[in-house]
């Protein structure tokens, strides 16, 4: 009996699905974005990502090549990125707070290097106020991208491969 494949589609759901709500638990809690509890955010994405490449090459009975593997796992990644670049774009929407929350704490931070004169933070700042979206979105996607690449490259190599070419076709990209 050949086992069914979960999806891609379906795991990146769920994995973007719990960052959602953690983000809107770290909000809520008013916990520090900038701080230790933005990696956890990246923590829970690069093992759900390696669990996803593991379940899939469970799935597969680890008949498949790390190049499938890899594949699996970053179109996971790039789901789990749309869904959190979707989440920021309504976030903000939604809390316009969130910007001038932010911007206060780009201030302090400036503060306490004390590295720019005052005309040089006042320009700085408004800068990224003016670009905030843009900031943001494109941090998100860079991020997300880069730790899900190299999520994917981990869970590829560590998982069994046993690739017969005389069961079936490993050509399993497109699942």
């Amino acid at each position: 009996m050949e086992q069914t494949i979960t999806s891609t589609t379906s795991k990146g759901l769920v994995i973007g699905l719990i960052l959602v709500i953690l983000a809107l638990a770290t909000y809520f809690a008013n916990i520090r974005v900038d701080g230790p509890a933005q990696w956890i955010g990246y923590a829970v994405f690069v093992v759900g990502i390696i669990w996803s490449v593991y379940s899939f090459g469970k799935q597969m009975d680890y008949n498949s090549t790390f190049g499938n593997y890899f594949a699996h796992g970053f179109k996971v990644a790039a789901l789990v990125t749309a869904i959190m670049i979707i989440y920021i774009v309504i976030f903000i929407t939604l809390f316009p707070d969130f910007k001038e929350k932010a911007m206060d704490q780009a201030r302090m931070a400036i503060h306490e290097k004390n590295s720019m004169t005052e005309e040089q933070m006042t320009q700085a700042l408004e800068l990224t106020r003016k670009f905030f979206m843009v900031f943001l979105i494109g941090g998100t996607l860079v991020g997300y991208l880069i730790f899900g690449a190299l999520a994917a490259l981990i869970g590829a190599a560590i998982i069994k491969k046993q690739p017969d070419k005389f069961v079936g076709d490993i050509n399993q990209i497109g699942k």
